[in-house]
């Protein structure tokens, strides 16, 4: 891993709880010759003082080699995708000031002790599999977007269940009667697909899972598919009614119409965590999920 020079810090909008830990953070990091470079609105937040870089959350991963999140799994999610989409291969350390935070492990107490194993280069790096996921219209891409935890399918809050024709590496499997389908991730096994009855998936497994939301028939049970094979979803003969959409790791929606087809690949690039020392997958899936408690 190359040297850390640079890190970058963007925390949850609004978080007041964190407000007082950013100029601290940023203190320490100077402390070891390392330039602490805040999001714009992380900037704010902290009150952290004009002399401190500040740029757009979009461009922070393009300057940094690190990335401190300090917030819940939704605020880690948002930055995972911008990094994604800047092809940088930076590892992400997340700080929990959220409810479950099942990425974002670390608490504060142990943030340091996680930030100087990963500036001293002894940290341990967990890869993630992210999905890259586009909207064709007439055969033009229309919007391309990345997610560490799923790509989901859904229909309008008024509208009847939507039909929904699946193919995997170009073979039909199915069309779905449903209120919409979740492709995810290993890492959003535990997400929105474990909720509607999917499958827990170990990140280190190369697969992605095709789940059906409140499927029309029982027989339609999620299916564990080889992360390597491209799966289209095209919402056919959506009648009056009938509304679908598509959100990515629940960061805002797009409709879709019954032209278009929805393309979903594993992306050539995973994205790094910096692992917590003190907890294993399994250990976090106990506690965070109560998994396999009486």
């Amino acid at each position: 891993m190359a040297a850390i020079s640079r890190v970058g810090i963007v925390a949850k909008p609004q978080l007041e709880a964190v407000a007082a830990h950013l100029a601290e953070t940023a203190a320490w990091l100077e402390a070891r010759h390392v330039e602490p470079v805040f999001d714009t609105n992380t900037a704010a937040l902290g009150r952290v003082g004009a002399g401190r870089r500040s740029v757009s959350r979009e461009e922070l991963p393009r300057l940094v080699d690190l990335l401190l999140v300090f917030g819940g799994d939704g605020t880690f999610l948002a930055v995972a995708g911008r990094v994604a989409e800047s092809g940088r291969d930076i590892p992400i350390l997340g700080v929990n000031f959220g409810h479950l935070g099942f990425l974002t492990e670390v608490a504060w107490p142990g943030m340091f002790a996680s930030l100087e194993a990963a500036i001293a280069g002894e940290a341990a790096f967990d890869r993630r599999l992210v999905i890259r996921a586009s909207v064709r219209r007439s055969g033009r891409e229309t919007a391309r977007r990345f997610a560490l935890n799923d790509v989901v399918v859904t229909r309008g809050a008024l509208s009847r269940i939507i039909p929904l024709s699946v193919t995997v590496g170009g073979e039909f499997v199915a069309t779905f009667h449903a209120d919409g389908l979740i492709i995810s991730s290993p890492t959003g096994s535990t997400a929105y697909n474990l909720s509607a009855g999917g499958p827990i998936v170990h990140p280190d497994v190369d697969a992605l899972v095709l789940t059906p939301i409140a499927p029309h028939m029982l027989s339609n049970r999620p299916v564990v598919i080889p992360a390597s094979t491209e799966v289209v979803v095209h919402p056919v003969a959506l009648g009056a009614g009938q509304e679908a959409s598509v959100s990515i790791d629940g960061q805002g929606s797009q409709g879709l119409v019954p032209d278009d087809t929805l393309h979903v690949v594993r992306h050539d690039q995973p994205i790094r965590l910096v692992e917590s020392p003190s907890h294993s997958y399994f250990e976090v899936l106990r506690k965070k999920l109560k998994w396999a408690e009486r």
